[in-house]
């Protein structure tokens, strides 16, 4: 088998795996551009692995973040019961990505650098 059929064949594998473990969604804002992939099991409550790819609509910037899932508390204080969003971080930045749609980005404790509404595509 030539090295370029083996590489193909990694390629298709590894697309076929991450095709069972990952799920993308997309949110659309004024001014932003993000996809949201989770990198876990489907049925999976918590996903500890989850991609926040940004881009910027007026600059072209992105970033990439890695993060996991936010959810409310149960009553018993351990079980994770509704599911918020997203959350990543970086540095003092911390990105919120809600499954309401928003976007949220806020530097330090409370200095909010982004805070806006956009639509999900699925």
């Amino acid at each position: 088998m030539r090295l370029s059929s083996i590489r193909q064949s990694i390629a298709i594998s590894c697309l076929i795996f991450c095709s069972a473990l990952c799920y993308a969604d997309t949110l659309t804002t004024a001014n932003y551009v993000v996809t949201i992939t989770r990198h876990c099991e489907e049925g999976e409550v918590s996903c500890n692995n989850v991609s926040y790819h940004g881009v910027s609509k007026k600059t072209g910037k992105s970033i990439t973040l890695q993060g996991s899932t936010k959810h409310t508390m149960c009553a018993d204080g351990v079980t994770p019961c509704q599911f918020i969003g997203y959350q990543f971080k970086t540095g003092n930045i911390s990105y919120l990505v809600l499954e309401s749609g928003a976007l949220r980005v806020v530097k330090g404790s409370n200095d909010v650098l982004v805070e806006e509404a956009g639509e999900w595509t699925y």
